[in-house]
């Protein structure tokens, strides 16, 4: 077996093991009155800085690729932003399912904005989402949409997430360490904003022992490790069996939230979570190739 075989499934497996955990220690920060924007903004600050220093003198010379590059990283900044924000004040598995509905507004972002037809399986898998959204959100006499702040911000995570995967593919010969640090600079001005809002910055960072500041750059060198190695993985791995690995974030956020914060999801929403799941496994085959 060559290295290339065994090394990209490894390295999707643990980019989903880190997307899987990496919200306790976002909860830990904010029990010290570091909220999720702040830790948002100085993680990605420290991710930032080994990626500039990969990247080198490597930059684009085409305007289109910016503007492109540009809208990518403010995109992917506010997906990151919302699901840090959600996993921090939310349901981690709730979160998770709806972020995971992404499959489905990739439908509709692929055919109007790259003007790709689905297949039958492509109406499979929106109707699946479709299923598990009702499932898991319907309540009795009322609408099934999300309830509180945190499952909103999922559900925009895996909206905008979606819209920026179908923007990248106009980028795949962009570098990949190009590409990271734009996401990150992207993540960095979004998250900049509510931070100014939210005041106090200053001080909560000057409070900081320096145990909290070991966690801050743990969970920066974590996303630089999740970011290469998702990259990685996807370019030496079949899609479906990509997707397969992948959704293994689901299983490592179930048993790291029963553990770690006692969630217990009940029947509706496992119900719920397998019809979504089974649209991700599905989504890798929707589109019709001409």
């Amino acid at each position: 077996m060559s290295p290339k075989n065994w090394l990209a499934p490894l390295a999707l497996l643990t980019a989903a093991t880190v997307w899987g955990v990496i919200w306790y220690p976002y909860r830990l920060l904010e029990a010290v009155g570091i909220s999720g924007s702040l830790a948002s903004l100085l993680t990605y600050i420290i991710a930032a800085v080994p990626v500039a220093f990969y990247c080198g003198r490597v930059w684009l010379r085409r305007k289109q690729d910016r503007r492109l590059l540009v809208a990518v990283a403010l995109i992917s900044g506010w997906t990151n932003l919302a699901y840090v924000l959600a996993v921090i004040h939310g349901e981690v598995m709730r979160v998770l399912l709806l972020f995971y509905l992404a499959p489905l507004w990739t439908v509709f972002f692929a055919r109007f904005i790259l003007h790709e037809r689905i297949n039958r399986i492509g109406y499979l898998v929106m109707g699946l989402a479709l299923a598990g959204a009702y499932v898991m959100l319907a309540r009795a006499g009322g609408w099934p949409l999300p309830t509180n702040f945190a499952e909103w911000m999922g559900l925009s995570a895996g909206l905008t997430f979606a819209l920026a995967n179908v923007l990248s593919r106009k980028l795949r010969e962009v570098d990949i360490g190009v590409r990271s640090l734009w996401v990150f600079i992207g993540v960095v001005a979004i998250t900049a904003f509510p931070v100014g809002i939210e005041g106090g910055a200053l001080g909560a960072v000057a409070a900081l022992d320096a145990l909290h500041w070991l966690i801050l750059a743990g969970v920066g060198l974590l996303l630089v490790l999740a970011t290469f190695a998702v990259q990685y993985g996807l370019a030496n791995t079949p899609a479906n069996q990509a997707i397969i690995i992948l959704l293994s974030e689901l299983l490592v956020a179930a048993v790291a939230s029963r553990l770690l914060a006692g969630e217990v999801m009940a029947a509706r929403e496992w119900l719920g979570g397998v019809l979504i799941v089974a649209a991700s496994l599905f989504s890798g085959r929707m589109h019709k190739h001409d």
